[in-house]
């Protein structure tokens, strides 16, 4: 009989995805430990085959920036038993939110680019945009607090 898996997804909208990095990194040194325990369900960065469906826990990292995103926020919010919010874009908005306290010329200036690829006047948190369950702070995101925050989630779903 296979043990239970926490189910996860790691998605990542407006950031350097610098989380993504040491979340990979992390992987390879805690795999032997975490295979048994985790399926993931989507994580373009591990595999190419990624399903949109319901998930004890996903991992969202970056601000978002449009409104497409934004819709893509809450469809995942939707399936999710929790999200977790990574890194500082995600967290503060910062550094991707920059651009919300531009000057007037400066907003101008750069408003047929915000037009062209479909952006939004604001970038917003994650937590403008959805409930969000935790977070997890850094850019890139504190390592130690991603493991901490993992394990009581591995515990809450009894993995």
């Amino acid at each position: 009989m296979e043990s239970k898996k926490l189910r996860v997804g790691w998605f990542t909208f407006t950031c350097c995805e610098d989380s993504t990095i040491i979340f990979t990194e992390l992987l390879n040194r805690h795999w032997q430990e975490w295979l048994p325990k985790i399926e993931f369900i989507h994580a373009r960065v591990l595999q190419g085959r990624n399903r949109l469906e319901e998930m004890d826990v996903a991992f969202l990292e970056g601000a978002i920036a449009s409104d497409t995103q934004a819709e893509k926020a809450r469809l995942i919010r939707g399936l999710a038993k929790r999200v977790i919010a990574i890194g500082a874009c995600a967290c503060t908005g910062n550094p991707s939110a920059q651009r919300n306290s531009f000057a007037a010329p400066t907003k101008a200036e750069i408003s047929a680019l915000l037009a062209r690829f479909g952006q939004a006047d604001r970038v917003r948190t994650l937590r403008d945009v959805i409930a969000v369950d935790d977070m997890v702070q850094g850019c890139p995101m504190v390592e130690q607090q991603f493991i901490t925050v993992l394990n009581k989630y591995f515990k809450e779903f009894g993995v």
